[in-house]
């Protein structure tokens, strides 16, 4: 029954009910009889209710607008150096990243550091203590060196073990 109201100006409309908002959507085959079925049902009584239509414009989502309506994504390249936004604003420019900058002379330093004698980085003073790195050999690669036994030292497992219960506290309520 409250198609055929709509079937009147358009035998090929088409219905989409919308129940979480109680609404339908009437799709009309052309532009003219939308106009004129919101023209003359526009605030008609239907079981009781006043009808309300609204013209909706159709969207044309073509391959031609989109592309100068819509954001496209930045060039490809470097794009593994600088990420682009997420969303980036119209005029972005992705900026083009030089070549690292390689101080081959702190590399040599580095490089050439005794690791037999410890390093003092700051002296010591009235109000501080000094600052003195020792440098490791690599000869047990990182895993600890040994103890006076002969097993391998790790400064954690030194620590004691003993964890002493205690009673939980009573609560308030």
């Amino acid at each position: 029954e409250f198609e055929k109201i709509f079937q009147a100006f358009d035998e090929y409309a088409s219905f989409s009910y919308l129940k979480s908002f109680r609404r339908v959507r009437v799709f009309f085959s052309g532009n003219e009889t939308a106009t004129e079925a919101k023209l003359v049902l526009h605030g008609a009584k239907y079981r009781g209710a006043e009808l309300g239509l609204y013209y909706v414009q159709p969207v044309n989502a073509g391959p031609s607008t989109s592309a100068t309506t819509q954001l496209q994504p930045p060039p490809l390249t470097k794009q593994f150096l600088i990420s682009p936004p997420a969303s980036p604003p119209v005029g972005w420019e992705q900026t083009h990243e030089a070549s690292p900058i390689i101080n081959y002379d702190l590399l040599s330093a580095v490089a050439s550091l005794d690791t037999s004698k410890p390093y003092e980085l700051h002296p010591p003073d009235t109000e501080c203590p000094s600052i003195v790195v020792h440098l490791c050999d690599d000869e047990d690669q990182g895993d600890g060196s040994m103890d006076e036994t002969g097993k391998k030292f790790h400064p954690l497992k030194s620590l004691p073990r003993n964890v002493v219960q205690t009673r939980r506290p009573d609560s308030e309520s």
